[in-house]
């Protein structure tokens, strides 16, 4: 049996960690480094998690357009990937980035900018 192609697959230790939906997709959450600053969501697949791993570029699948796309590479908005965790179900990741420019593709620095009504009997 042969070395897996680090250049073509994800590392099996780090694939056998992950729990994916039916899609065989896991969640990644993106935060800006230093500030903590939550930015967006996105869907990760094994490939686009290799490819964010192995380039340094946050590169997620695209569910409606079932195509990978490497963030910023026809907007300028690019996420250089400082870390990669795993959240302890294995379902989720947390990217932690350099964001150049907006994250959000309306322009706004995050995509979580529309605050909803204060929740019924949560301190003020």
């Amino acid at each position: 049996m042969s070395a897996p192609d680090t250049d073509t697959e994800l590392d099996p230790a780090v694939a056998a960690l992950l729990r994916r939906d039916p899609a065989g997709l896991v969640a990644a959450v993106v935060q800006q480094h230093d500030t903590g600053e939550v930015l967006m969501v996105a869907w990760m697949d094994d490939e686009a998690l290799r490819r964010t791993l192995t380039t340094g570029r946050a590169t997620y699948w695209s569910r409606s357009r079932e195509e990978y796309w490497v963030k910023g590479e026809s907007s300028g908005h690019r996420q250089w990937v400082r870390d990669v965790r795993l959240d302890c179900d294995g379902d989720a990741l947390l990217l932690r980035v350099d964001q150049e420019g907006p994250a959000c593709h309306t322009g706004e620095r995050s995509c979580f900018h529309r605050p909803l009504p204060a929740v019924a009997g949560a301190p003020a």
